[in-house]
């Protein structure tokens, strides 16, 4: 048997479609939080994701100086191959860094892979 994982999501790895289709089953997993980040949109361009979540606009989180930022979301537990099928879900904007969850818990979770986001050029 494959060791547990936990991947923190707060977007649409939550959508049962997508963990169908990225998975083959649905997650199982808890309610958690993240505190240090805040959380802005990304524009996604990959085709496959698009069809997938259905979104051209998906979440995606900066870390904050502001110590009341936190981002809730579900920690999952899945096993590795199914945290390589996630990297591959993910397009090029996230990457994936451990972090602890308000819990306790330590956890791998998608962040901005740079500073900028949809949001962020808007200002």
């Amino acid at each position: 048997m494959e060791k547990k994982i936990t991947l923190f999501s707060y977007g649409t790895l939550q959508d049962h479609a997508v963990q169908m289709k990225s998975f083959g089953r649905l997650l199982s997993g808890r309610s958690d939080s993240l505190p240090g980040y805040r959380l802005t949109l990304t524009q996604i361009n990959d085709p496959d994701v698009i069809a997938a979540s259905g979104q051209t606009q998906h979440p995606i989180i900066l870390p904050s100086t502001n110590p009341s930022d936190e981002i809730v979301g579900m920690a999952f537990e899945l096993t590795e191959s199914e945290l390589t099928a996630a990297d591959a879900y993910e397009v090029s904007d996230y990457k994936r860094v451990a972090v602890t969850l308000k819990s306790g818990c330590q956890s791998w979770v998608y962040v901005s892979a740079t500073s900028q986001s949809l949001t962020d050029r808007r200002n």
